[in-house]
């Protein structure tokens, strides 16, 4: 599909959202000049810690929820394929690219983290390695998100069977600058039918001050890098401390828990996923466990 085609199907506000990617990318292009890769002004932290968070709460503000479901996987090597197409295809024709892997049975949950979340990525590691160019990133992650959104705008509103939903509280861990993997399991509960919602860069006190306001059933932790285990058990003691639900959940993920996991029980949380689908998993089957004991203390 040309480019004429591509702007009818994806609407006007496509100008705007290249402008909201440009601007921080290009203000770390001038920044970085000469930045050798993995320095902490580099572009992947850019686009992992600010382009992604923005492009995805796009993409949850405009999604019907759905029900999430195991769904076909997309292998690496295919995920690696698609992961350079961005580059070359223009929106329309990557939305096709997406549409096989629906087609076959892949659902939007599993379109969103394990192929069109590792092509940003991709693009950040490309340009950190002068690969690809600004222009390139930028038009690259404009087409993912324009897919992004139209993949969300068709699925269909399907709510959970929950007559009252269970509310959840997702951040990273106060100090991580990385907040890719708390929006996307935000958004996989959100589509579950949960009342969830999700922190961006929280200082410590911001989220305790949260969870004492509002009684949430639960709450997930993220790490993107490890942390020493006395610090996020203090700070879920904390959390329990504050909490306006005596009886919250505590999940916690990320690298450094999927390496080890028996951190969970030595920092005092209650569970843990090693992907968003496996989270939500183990959140259902824990209100289910917390409903059963209120309902039969004895």
């Amino acid at each position: 599909m040309g480019e004429s085609k591509a702007s009818s199907m994806f609407g006007a506000g496509s100008a705007v959202l290249r402008g909201v990617i440009s601007a921080p990318l290009d203000a770390v292009r001038r920044r970085s000049a000469g930045a050798s890769p993995g320095q902490p002004d580099s572009v992947n932290v850019i686009i992992e810690s600010e382009i992604i968070p923005r492009l995805l709460m796009a993409y949850s503000g405009a999604s019907a929820q759905s029900k999430p479901r195991r769904s076909r996987s997309i292998s690496a090597d295919e995920a690696s394929r698609f992961a350079l197409l961005p580059l070359r295809l223009e929106a329309a024709s990557l939305l096709e690219e997406v549409d096989g892997f629906i087609t076959k049975g892949a659902s939007v949950e599993t379109i969103c983290l394990d192929l069109l979340a590792p092509a940003a990525r991709k693009l950040g590691e490309m340009w950190e390695y002068d690969e690809c160019d600004f222009l390139d990133v930028t038009m690259g992650l404009w087409r993912l998100q324009e897919v992004m959104r139209e993949v969300a705008a068709r699925s269909p509103s399907v709510l959970g069977n929950m007559s009252l939903p269970h509310s959840a509280l997702f951040s990273p861990m106060p100090g991580d600058q990385h907040s890719f993997g708390t929006l996307m399991i935000e958004e996989v509960f959100a589509r579950a039918g949960w009342r969830s919602e999700a922190l961006i860069k929280p200082e410590r006190r911001e989220l305790l001050d949260r969870v004492a306001r509002q009684p949430f059933d639960l709450v997930g932790l993220t790490l993107s890098r490890d942390c020493p285990s006395a610090a996020l058990a203090n700070l879920i003691t904390a959390v329990r401390n504050v909490s306006a639900n005596p009886r919250i959940i505590v999940l916690v993920g990320g690298r450094m828990i999927n390496a080890n996991p028996s951190i969970v029980t030595e920092v005092g949380a209650d569970g843990t996923g090693a992907d968003a689908l496996a989270a939500l998993d183990a959140a259902n089957a824990l209100i289910e466990a917390v409903s059963a004991r209120h309902m039969n203390p004895l």
